[in-house]
């Protein structure tokens, strides 16, 4: 990684989450979910390229298929920062795209994450890491996870956060020929919108679950035969609201073993559990 007060190209890692369960625990009067989780952050990860500029412009040098400038994430990201912070500066951005889209690994999210915790950094602003979060809010509720940084224990609309010591894990992550639409389903009708709360505590004695999981296996066949696949080697569950799968494994050369196995035209990849987002240091709490 570059030294980020150097005015040269800075390349910053935006890491993917799982969700280890997700539980829909109500719904609020203004429409937003109620929900119960366990991020988990994983060693796979977009590329973020950031040059700092003196106009105040916000440059995005590389297209995102599928994705206009004014509605990318990252951009959003660093137009926010500078209203709120009234920073003059400017930023060139380019992202090396390797976590799918739609795939409910939290890839743009974790993109603006990584703007804004970087940025805080390059335009010297110290904004601490509550600070970052709300900010983070504003742009999507996964966003301020990954500014909070390590496995946490989530509730509210996922933005509530409590840290979780996990062991260290491997994990074989499957992705379909496919994107999910997050709001597509969260408004199904036959989406469980009152699981019974649980304890932090709880959580490993706990029989938990992905409430969104029936949704989608129902609209999209093609994420249920994934999820019928990969739980012939180990229990397997959709992240967020899909479309990729995953399953634990204890060694990391049956999860590189299996991930080989996979039937094109999915593609699954063996990943490890990361104990902190590397840039986690870069934000005072």
């Amino acid at each position: 990684m570059a030294d980020p007060l150097s005015g040269d190209w800075l390349q910053c890692p935006a890491p993917a989450k799982l969700n280890l369960f997700l539980h829909v625990t109500g719904r609020r009067a203004d429409g937003y979910h109620m929900l119960q989780s366990a991020f988990r952050l994983i060693d796979w990860h977009d590329t973020i390229s950031m040059r700092v500029r003196r106009d105040g412009q916000v440059v995005r040098c590389r297209p995102l298929a599928g994705v206009a400038a004014a509605d990318d994430l990252m951009v959003r990201a660093a137009h926010l920062l500078q209203a709120h912070s009234g920073c003059r500066l400017g930023v060139e951005l380019a992202v090396d795209k390797r976590l799918p889209m739609g795939g409910g690994l939290g890839g743009g999210s974790s993109d603006a994450a990584t703007v804004l915790m970087a940025l805080n950094r390059l335009w010297s602003l110290d904004l601490d890491r509550t600070a970052l979060m709300a900010l983070g809010l504003r742009l999507g509720a996964d966003v301020p996870f990954f500014i909070f940084g390590r496995d946490a224990f989530a509730e509210g609309v996922g933005e509530v956060l409590q840290p979780m010591a996990l062991p260290p894990c491997q994990y074989v992550v499957a992705k379909p020929q496919l994107e999910v639409p997050t709001a597509a389903v969260f408004g199904d009708p036959e989406l469980t919108r009152d699981s019974a709360p649980i304890r932090m505590a709880d959580f490993a004695a706990s029989t938990t679950r992905n409430d969104l999981e029936p949704v989608v296996r129902l609209r999209y066949p093609e994420v249920d035969r994934l999820i019928r696949w990969l739980g012939r080697y180990a229990p397997a569950r959709m992240t967020g609201s899909g479309a990729c799968v995953f399953a634990p494994f204890a060694d990391a050369n049956e999860a590189l073993r299996i991930a080989a196995l996979c039937p094109a035209p999915w593609q699954a990849k063996s990943v490890s559990s990361l104990a902190s987002h590397p840039l986690r240091d870069w934000v005072r709490d």
